[in-house]
């Protein structure tokens, strides 16, 4: 172990040289470290290695900014932590979102994000960075975005908005359209599926109604429950899940809407009842009832209980 700290504590110390050339090398190498030996991601953050890689994401070469971002998702399995006590930390990440060197740039940051996101106590503390969440809707509203980069920009504002008082930010600055758009416009399964976990999961609150009323949302979540769409039993239990936040908080006026769409809503509820996972059954046999039942349902609290998982 002492021989992977004087190893780490040499590299990390390169770090804040004035050449490029041997800021790279050491990158390279403590990108490496830190990707195959998990004992060593402890010893690089106490090293205080964190600080410069945050300083390196500012920097316009792309091997530099995309070693380093790539580094920190590394660091970020284990020392989550050391992470966010570094100041300008997020900012350093919403910087390589917005000016990336290269979508492999952007993409790390955008997964190192999703990493931090795991723990509860940051997600309004990230989630009140707008410029984070913008940065990761102008990734998913961008044609010439990568796949790859779509699907970390999606799991990224999933974690956001694990976090209800996001919500209503992740809708203010433009997501349900470009939510909406890629669900309808893009065909990739894995794809679609983590656009309706995150659509599921900005459901749940008030600003919904009138963002989803603009885009035919309702429409299209029970269009995705129609088994005729091809759509994967997960992508049909987001939509479950997403119908059930939606009423919730908007009353019987959505579930009035949802009603009005037509016969084969309830078959297709049915089936994920049925056949869908523990969550998903649980979501689908709760939303049959306030569908069946009406307002005497929304007004009683075991609803709430019984939808208060999200996605």
């Amino acid at each position: 172990m002492e021989v992977k700290r004087r190893t780490a504590k040499a590299l990390v110390s390169k770090l804040g040289s004035v050449s490029d050339r041997t800021r790279t090398e050491s990158l390279c190498e403590l990108r490496l470290i830190t990707k195959d030996d998990p004992d060593s991601r402890l010893i690089i953050a106490d090293l205080d290695a964190i600080p410069y890689l945050a300083e390196i994401l500012y920097s316009p070469s792309q091997l530099l900014q995309e070693n380093a971002a790539a580094t920190l998702l590394n660091l970020s399995i284990s020392s989550r932590e050391a992470l966010m006590s570094t100041r300008g930390l997020l900012d350093a990440l919403s910087h390589a979102l917005r000016h990336p060197s290269s979508p492999p740039a952007a993409q790390s940051a955008a997964a190192t994000l999703f990493s931090l996101l795991t723990v509860d106590g940051y997600r309004p503390i990230i989630g009140s960075k707008r410029d984070i969440i913008y940065a990761l809707i102008d990734i998913i509203r961008n044609p010439s975005s990568p796949p790859r980069s779509i699907k970390d920009a999606l799991k990224a504002l999933f974690g956001i908005s694990l976090y209800p008082l996001n919500r209503s930010t992740v809708i203010e600055l433009g997501a349900v359209p470009c939510l909406f758009s890629l669900v309808v416009k893009d065909g990739r399964v894995g794809v679609v599926e983590d656009t309706t976990a995150v659509i599921a999961q900005v459901a749940g609150c008030e600003e919904a109604r009138e963002a989803f009323r603009k885009v035919s949302g309702v429409r299209v979540l029970v269009d995705l429950l129609d088994c005729s769409t091809g759509s994967s039993f997960r992508t049909r239990e987001n939509a479950v899940s997403g119908l059930l936040n939606l009423i919730q908080c908007g009353g019987e006026q959505v579930a009035n809407c949802v009603r009005e769409t037509g016969v084969g809503i309830w078959e297709g509820i049915g089936e994920v009842a049925e056949n869908g996972s523990a969550k998903g059954k649980g979501k689908a046999v709760a939303l049959l009832k306030v569908l069946d039942a009406g307002s005497s349902v929304l007004g009683d609290p075991r609803f709430d209980s019984l939808s208060s998982d999200s996605s």
